[in-house]
């Protein structure tokens, strides 16, 4: 249901609030509102305003992680954009850890007070952040623009932040939807981020993870399902750790090539092991352990390239003024995807067995990693002038 409230009304409204009032208005009004959402849940077991709350939820998430790509992508050098966009899924995978380790054991309405003071945290500390430079140069607040860009020590790149502001003054900003579309750059940028998001959704990670704790059963693991899940988010963590440390070194696309590969790979031969169990081939009783291997390598794979590289080239690909917009069309694009392939998941192994799914996301990943190669460009140690430049 998050996935839903997040796809229909989160991201809009940073749209119009980025551009005109700043980037970190909307860190705050979706840390307010997710504040709201969780008082709410907390206060009351009426279902309408829990339904109120848990809807609140979505949207003030749905603002927050697209803000966080705009937001980051701006704020950083070029030489260390890409570490910073791909620490955002070690945090994540932080986050799910702890929730694995919290939820089975505190009440619902600890697990509520504790997620409402960290959003209260987050809110907080969001005042003493600075604006992004990109945004006084959309404002032609050169006064600011220089006063920040000193703060993050990047006055290196002053030229090219005026040169940005100079392109953008000869278009008209209430073009900014009709710019996404007509000019090439954008419509490339958005045809790259668009695809490639899609891919990851349809590699069908949260359909994978739903099916963790059977697949765990059918290891004959002892393991408790809550434990389970604490074990994936660690190995989840491994693999969105190592990429940091590599993405300014190898780059964006080798990194997003060899994950996807491996995702491809491992989900394959996943989908062999359930045709082989459906045809009850004897061969099966001797590799009971073999989807558990599967599932780690998967996860390793995906949350080191396919799971993160994607929203670092979302913050990177479009122009300035419609940066927002194109992040938005993104997520919103995928999401739904998302959440499609994973309602649609229980059907499909009903309806043509596992390994019919399993391979559908084989398939998926595959074209992921060939998508890559023929369509993605480079963008490791490149400003963002000279992406748009390259595009």
């Amino acid at each position: 249901m998050k996935q839903a409230e997040c796809i229909f009304d989160g991201p809009y409204i940073v749209l119009w609030l980025s551009n005109v009032k700043g980037r970190k208005p909307c860190f705050i009004l979706g840390g307010v509102i997710v504040s709201i959402g969780y008082i709410m849940m907390v206060t009351t077991r009426n279902f309408a305003p829990l339904l109120i709350g848990r809807y609140l939820l979505g949207i003030g998430i749905g603002a927050i992680a697209i803000t966080n790509l705009v937001y980051i992508g701006e704020i950083a050098s070029a030489r260390i954009r890409g570490i910073l966009l791909t620490t955002l899924g070690i945090f994540q995978t932080i986050g799910s850890i702890v929730l694995f380790a919290t939820g089975p054991y505190v009440s619902y309405e600890w697990t509520c007070y504790i997620a409402l003071i960290v959003t209260v945290v987050f809110t907080f500390c969001i005042l003493f952040i600075p604006e992004t430079p990109i945004f006084y140069a959309l404002q032609d607040n050169d006064e600011e623009l220089r006063k920040v860009l000193q703060d993050l020590d990047r006055m290196e790149d002053m030229n090219e932040l005026l040169e940005a502001k100079e392109e953008l003054k000869k278009r008209d900003t209430k073009r900014d939807w009709k710019d996404l579309f007509s000019i090439r750059s954008n419509r490339k940028a958005l045809f790259v981020v668009v695809v490639i998001n899609l891919l990851q959704h349809g590699s069908g990670v949260l359909a994978v993870l739903f099916f963790s704790a059977t697949i765990f059963d059918m290891a004959g693991s002892s393991i408790k399902s809550s434990i389970s899940m604490i074990i994936i988010g660690c190995f989840q963590l491994s693999g969105s750790s190592v990429t940091p440390i590599f993405i300014e070194r190898v780059g964006r696309r080798v990194i997003l090539i060899i994950s996807s590969t491996i995702c491809s790979l491992s989900m394959f031969i996943l989908g062999l092991y359930f045709y082989l169990d459906y045809n009850e081939n004897p061969v099966i009783i001797h590799i009971k352990w073999l989807p558990l291997v599967l599932l780690i390598v998967f996860y390793v794979a995906y949350d080191s390239g396919l799971g993160i590289i994607p929203n670092v080239i979302i913050g990177e690909m479009f122009t300035s003024n419609v940066r927002s917009k194109g992040s938005t069309v993104t997520m919103t694009t995928s999401w739904l995807f998302g959440f499609a392939v994973s309602t649609a998941f229980g059907a499909l192994l009903e309806a043509v067995g596992g390994h019919v799914a399993f391979w559908f996301f084989s398939a998926t990943c595959a074209v992921a990693a060939l998508f890559t190669i023929f369509f993605i460009p480079e963008t490791k140690g490149k400003t963002l002038l000279e992406i748009q430049k390259a595009l």
